[in-house]
C-alpha cells in the first residue's frame, strides 16, 4: 500500500536550503531521511522563487517523489482558509485508487495549520502523525485524545432520490429464505417449516404485527416453489377503493365504467400460473370476501362488464396483522373465507420476541445501506449505541429498526453510529395502555420474554448510570453482585 507524507512547508524547511550546518535540514528532510515514503505532498504559502529553490535542494537529498501545492492563503493563521486547503488535500488523496495510507507532518507550519490537521485526522480522516525536532529526531505521534466536531452529516451527500429509495427499503424480489436472518430458534423452525409450505400447492396465511417481515417471507416462499418463474403480485387489501375493488381483482373491459377506455387485467389474470400476496388480508370489505371466495373455491370469475368465465391457476399467500379467529367469532369476517386460506399458517413472532437477532439485523440492515448508497458504506454501531438498541421494544419491529438506523446512518458524521445519533433518530412513542401487567392472558403469555424484556429495559440504563461500573448497576438493579448481572447480560446477549 502506498504510502504518502503530507506537510505544510515551514519557515525552518526554507532556511535549510541556506544553511551551511548539515544538521539543520528542516522537519521534511529529516522526516524522509528517517523513514521510507512513496512520495510527499507539500502545501506551501510562500513566494514562488523561494519554494523552487528548496524544492530543487531537497529532491538533491531524497529519492522520494516531492509535488509542492500552491495554498493562496491571505494569513497563516486563517483557519477557515487553512481548514479548506488541508481537507482537499486530504480528501483527494484517500480517494485515490489503491486507497493510500496517509501520513501527517506536524512540525512544519504555523499552530493554526497543526491545530487543523489534528482536527481533520482525528475526525474525518484515518491518519498516522508525525513530528521532527533537533531535540526529539523523528517520531510517531499518539494524540491522546478524542475530538468531537460538527460536520456536514452524510445526508448532505445522499440526493433526495436516493434517500427515497433507501426509506422505502422494499422487499427484494429475489428474496430467498437466506435473506432471513436469525439465530433465533422460534424463527428458525418458521424458516423450516415455511420452506416445506413452498413446495406444497397449498395457500398459506401469514400472521404476525406490521414490520415483523411477512412479505419477505412471501416472496420466499413463491421463490422457493415451483412457481418461481412466474409472476409474483402484491397488492394491499387495506387500500382498495370501494368503488374499484372488482376491478382491481377480476379486470374489466372496455365500457365498463366511466374511465373503462380499455380492457384491463386484474390481479389474479397478472398472476396466473404465479403466486398472489394479498397483504392486509384481515381489511377485505365483506361483500368483497364474498366475491374472493368463489374464485378461490373454483379459480373462476367473471371481469366487470364482461360475459364470459375466466379461470385462472393462481397461488393465494395472504398476511394480516389481526386476530382473524376473533373478526370471524365477531362476525366481520367470513369462517368459510379464512379456512380457505388458513392451511399452511405461519406465526411470525415480533422483534421484542427474537432474542439473539437485534444485533444480527441491525448489523444486516447497515451493510444493505451501504451497498446501496456508498456515502453510507462502512457505517458500525458502537458499543453504547447497541446496547441501547438492546434495550428498545420495537414496536415497528423490522421496519422501525430500518428506519431508526437509516436516519443515525444519514446524520451521524463519521464510520461510527454513536449512541447520542442513534437517540436522535428515535421517536419516543407514548406508552400504551396495555403494559406488562395487562395483557390478555387468555391469549397465552410468555413470562420468560416478559421477564427478558424488562432487563433489557433496565440493564442498559443500570450501566450508563454506573459509567460502565458492573458492581454499581447490579447494585442499582437490585442484585446481590456483579456476576449475577454478568450472567443475564451473557443470557440477553447485552455486551
Amino acid at each position: 500500500m502506498e504510502q504518502i507524507l503530507i506537510s505544510w512547508i515551514g519557515g525552518q524547511d526554507l532556511a535549510a536550503s541556506q544553511s551551511e550546518d548539515e544538521r539543520r535540514i528542516g522537519p521534511i528532510a529529516s522526516t524522509l531521511a528517517a523513514h521510507a515514503f512513496d512520495r510527499v505532498e507539500l502545501l506551501s504559502n510562500y513566494p514562488g522563487g523561494e519554494v523552487e529553490e528548496y524544492l530543487s535542494w531537497l529532491k538533491a537529498r531524497t529519492d522520494t517523489a516531492v509535488c509542492v501545492h500552491k495554498a493562496d492563503l491571505s494569513s497563516p493563521v486563517n483557519f477557515a482558509e487553512i481548514y479548506g486547503v488541508a481537507n482537499d488535500a486530504l480528501d483527494t488523496l484517500a480517494n485515490l485508487p489503491g486507497a493510500p495510507e496517509l501520513n501527517i507532518l506536524l512540525s512544519p507550519g504555523t499552530p493554526a495549520m497543526q491545530a487543523v490537521w489534528i482536527l481533520l485526522g482525528k475526525t474525518r480522516f484515518p491518519v498516522t502523525f508525525w513530528q521532527s525536532s533537533m531535540e526529539e529526531g523523528v517520531q510517531k505521534v499518539e494524540i491522546p485524545f478524542e475530538i468531537a466536531a460538527e460536520y456536514v452529516p452524510t445526508a448532505g451527500s445522499v440526493d433526495s432520490r436516493g434517500i427515497s429509495e433507501l426509506a422505502t427499503a422494499s422487499v427484494p424480489a429475489n428474496a430467498a429464505f437466506d435473506d432471513i436472518v436469525t439465530q433465533n430458534p422460534r424463527m428458525q423452525r418458521l424458516k423450516a417449516q415455511a420452506t416445506i409450505l413452498a413446495a406444497r400447492e397449498v395457500p398459506v396465511l401469514i400472521c404476525g404485527e406490521s414490520g415483523t417481515g411477512k412479505e419477505l417471507f412471501a416472496r420466499a416462499i413463491h421463490n422457493a416453489s415451483g412457481r418461481a418463474s412466474r409472476s409474483f403480485v402484491a397488492v394491499n387489501c387495506g387500500a382498495f377503493p370501494p368503488e374499484l375493488i372488482d376491478s382491481i381483482l377480476f379486470g374489466h373491459k372496455k365500457g365498463a365504467f366511466t374511465g373503462a377506455t380499455s380492457d384491463r387485467d386484474g390481479v389474479f389474470q397478472q398472476a396466473h400460473g404465479g403466486t398472489l400476496f394479498l397483504d392486509e388480508f384481515g381489511e377485505l370489505d365483506p361483500a368483497v370476501q364474498v366475491r374472493l371466495l368463489r374464485v378461490l373455491q373454483d379459480g373462476t370469475f367473471i371481469p366487470v362488464g364482461g360475459r364470459q368465465e375466466c379461470r385462472v391457476d393462481v397461488r393465494i399467500v395472504a398476511a394480516t396483522n389481526r386476530d382473524l379467529l376473533q373478526a370471524v367469532s365477531e362476525g366481520v369476517f367470513r369462517e368459510d373465507l379464512f379456512y380457505r386460506v388458513a392451511v399452511g399458517v405461519l406465526r411470525l413472532p415480533p422483534l421484542r420476541e427474537r432474542q439473539g437477532d437485534l444485533g444480527l439485523l441491525a448489523a444486516r440492515i447497515l451493510d444493505s445501506l451501504g451497498s446501496q448508497d456508498s456515502h453510507l458504506e462502512g457505517k458500525k454501531l458502537s458499543v453504547s449505541a447497541k446496547n441501547l438498541i438492546l434495550g428498545r421494544p420495537w414496536r415497528g419491529n423490522v421496519r422501525e429498526l430500518h428506519s431508526t438506523l437509516l436516519r443515525a446512518a444519514l446524520w451521524s458524521t463519521g464510520d461510527t453510529i454513536e449512541a447520542d445519533d442513534l437517540r436522535e433518530a428515535l421517536f419516543q412513542m407514548p406508552e400504551r395502555e396495555v403494559g406488562l401487567l395487562g395483557r390478555d392472558i387468555s391469549q397465552g403469555v410468555d413470562i420468560q420474554g416478559i421477564i427478558d424484556e424488562v432487563w433489557r429495559h433496565y440493564i442498559p440504563r443500570a450501566m450508563d448510570s454506573a459509567q460502565g461500573k458492573k458492581t454499581r448497576a447490579a447494585s442499582l438493579l437490585g442484585l446481590k453482585n456483579y456476576q449475577t448481572l454478568t450472567n443475564i447480560m451473557e443470557k440477553l446477549g447485552l455486551k
